[in-house]
């Protein structure tokens, strides 16, 4: 009786210091179950519930079936950490009967921004087909944010792209709550640096999709007083030179801790003809800046034979132009990404589907000293492929180039770097060369007292959308309207601020990494009924030696 009093004492107390003292533990190698800080913390500051729906669910294929209960598992652990402030449903489409009101649910979905997957098997001898919608709906006081879950890089092999899906659910959930939840006053600020002549319209989708999680500001370098109040400093496509006092204003910013992401040409080239037209050299004045920091952008044109298509008549049928999609190499997709201090890419770039590229140059890399003699530190992040061909501005670019029949032997380039991050306590420009008599030695800073991040990439296209002309509306940014094909333009764009705004943020999350451990297709076919009877028989087996051994126990204890 004694002994049943104390496991009862202990199973109270148990309970007891549970509501008190919350503890779960991860044994897994990747520690697939633990949540990065941010994402905790996000999870902590809720004041509201939380609610996802997700329409991953039903009769799977095992690569998704894993998929969803990856989702399942992360929403649990959100839970967990939320105080049950999240909640989850998951709802399978094909299990509404009514037909009309399937085809409804099907509507709104498509409406909310979640794109059907065709899911194709064979049952019976007989092909069949079946739509599925991989993604999630979450709401919030209201407001609803939708959540594709099958993402990852398109190039890779199916069961790549569902491990990538899974890496990323975290983050594709954490994104979606941040997005909702964030109070009016604690959003961080971009600053929009806008000099050049291409229409507002060609970077609407960029700014709309910036403006989702971030306060987005215009940035005038005519004002007097420098860059301020801003943590982000955006620059897409510039087309006019830096003045000397624009360089000063975006040095000191640098300087004092601000992160500036450039989308910046090399070359310009207006118009593109069947004959060609000549690709100039563009002087922005900003050559000296990226030097300090570590970066040269080169006055060349890349040539690559991993590259986009464009329309072309390549002849006649009849009296009608034959119209054929054929490679331009003089838009590069960039499907090569770098790494970053592990053994993983750099969260910016991790699990990245193709980055299409138009008329972009190359980036060399140089020697850095910053502040206290420390050194920048550089990341590749957008590389193009091995096989390139560097083409000194000015240089000819003609559509009946796309016609010939490429020699892989010219295309001896190698891999070059498009897009570089530089990391670092910066050095100012000017540092050496403003007098006390100079009105802008007030505030001056020659050295940086904490780190900073620069980005560069040499293409200002790569953050311009097109247009449909036919109802002057935008398309998605990266969207390509004779290939119906989305690049992942947007998301390296947006992934950029991310990391450049709080590198210890939500982006963390794109840091997690799952490993495939697919079984030997060797050794399958022999050993295959051996691994099944010991994975059916062995847990009975397992339950029935010890029943054995604490009967045995048992008899020896009290036999006598």
């Amino acid at each position: 009786m004694k002994k049943v009093f104390l496991v009862l004492l202990a199973v109270v107390a148990i309970n007891v210091l549970s509501a008190f003292l919350f503890f779960r533990v991860d044994l897994t190698a990747e520690k697939r179950y633990t949540l990065s800080t941010a994402t905790q913390n996000l999870l902590a500051g809720l004041d509201d519930d939380v609610h996802v729906n997700v329409y991953l669910t039903g009769d799977l294929p095992p690569g998704f079936k894993r998929l969803e209960n990856a989702v399942r598992e992360t929403l649990d652990e959100f839970a967990a950490r939320a105080g049950q402030n999240v909640t989850y449903r998951f709802i399978d489409i094909d299990a509404i009967g009514n037909a009309e009101a399937k085809a409804k649910q099907i509507e709104q979905l498509s409406q909310k921004g979640l794109l059907p997957t065709n899911l194709f098997a064979n049952e019976g001898g007989k092909r069949t087909e079946k739509i599925i919608f991989p993604g999630a709906v979450v709401s919030y006081k209201g407001q609803e944010v939708a959540v594709p879950l099958l993402k990852g890089n398109k190039a890779a092999s199916p069961e790549e792209q569902l491990n990538q899906s899974y890496e990323g659910v975290e983050y594709a959930m954490a994104s979606a709550i941040r997005r909702l939840t964030q109070p009016a006053g604690s959003r961080r600020r971009v600053g929009l640096l806008a000099r050049t002549n291409v229409p507002p319209s060609r970077f609407s989708d960029l700014l709309a999709s910036v403006q989702e999680n971030y306060d987005l500001f215009f940035v005038d370098l005519s004002k007097p007083g420098p860059i301020a109040n801003l943590d982000v400093l955006l620059v897409p496509k510039p087309d006019q030179p830096f003045s000397d006092d624009d360089l000063f204003k975006v040095d000191q910013f640098v300087v004092n801790g601000g992160r500036a992401l450039f989308f910046v040409d090399g070359q310009r080239v207006d118009s593109v003809g069947a004959e060609g037209t000549f690709a100039q050299p563009l002087n922005l004045n900003l050559d000296e800046l990226f030097f300090g920091w570590g970066a040269r952008v080169n006055r060349d044109v890349v040539k690559d034979l991993s590259c986009n298509v464009i329309p072309l008549n390549v002849g006649n049928v009849g009296d009608k132009p034959n119209i054929q999609l054929v490679p331009w190499r003089f838009y590069p997709v960039i499907n090569n990404f770098g790494r970053g201090t592990g053994a993983g890419s750099h969260p910016i770039v991790r699990n990245l589907d193709v980055v299409w590229t138009r008329f972009v140059s190359s980036i060399d890399t140089v020697r850095a000293v910053g502040a206290g003699n420390s050194l920048i530190r550089k990341t590749p992040l957008l590389l193009t492929s091995p096989y390139t061909q560097i083409r000194q501005a000015p240089v000819v670019v003609g559509y009946n180039e796309a016609r010939q029949q490429p020699d892989p032997r010219t295309y001896n380039g190698g891999t070059r770097i498009v897009g570089c991050l530089l990391e670092g306590r910066f050095r100012s420009l000017f540092a050496n060369q403003i007098l006390p008599t100079d009105p802008r030695a007030r505030g001056f800073r020659a050295e940086a007292t904490a780190e900073s991040r620069v980005i560069v990439c040499s293409d200002g296209d790569l953050v311009v959308n097109d247009v449909n002309y036919q109802n002057q509306t935008p398309y998605p940014l990266g969207f390509d309207r004779f290939t119906r094909q989305t690049f992942a333009n947007k998301d390296f764009a947006l992934n950029a601020i991310d990391y450049l705004a709080d590198p210890e943020g939500v982006i963390e999350a794109r840091n997690r990494q799952v490993t495939l451990r697919p079984l030997d297709k060797v050794r399958l076919p022999n050993e295959r009924t051996g691994w099944q009877l010991l994975n059916l028989i062995g847990p009975v087996a397992l339950v029935g030696l010890i029943g054995v051994v604490w009967q045995w126990n048992r008899k020896r204890k009290y036999g006598k």
